[in-house]
């Protein structure tokens, strides 16, 4: 299934509690229709002492996000949808509708 959103994009949110925040994509879930961003929609997670944290205790975390909430930001700068188009090769290219440019 072809995503508008993939892994290390630049997004912003347009709905819901974060609207307006921007972070990078850490994962997307194909089968779920969500995306990990970076420092939106944390929630409070609680842990058991282990090596890495030998306290224990509440930790923040990245909550998945639903792919509609989330744009792709362009190399401008614009929150933009996003279509593909084919080069002279044949490869599909994610270009950015409102700058008609490459996203990379």
């Amino acid at each position: 299934m072809k995503l508008h959103i993939k892994k290390g994009d630049q997004v912003v949110v347009i709905s819901g509690d974060n609207k307006g925040k921007e972070g990078k994509v850490l994962s997307v879930d194909i089968v779920k229709g969500r995306a990990l961003v970076e420092g939106v929609n944390l929630i409070s997670k609680h842990t058991k002492p282990n090596a890495a944290n030998p306290d224990g205790g509440i930790v923040k975390v990245e909550g998945s996000i639903h792919l509609s909430n989330l744009m792709v930001i362009d190399g401008k700068g614009d929150a933009t949808r996003v279509y593909r188009e084919k080069d002279k090769d044949g490869k599909s290219m994610r270009m950015s509708k409102k700058n008609k440019e490459v996203i990379k």
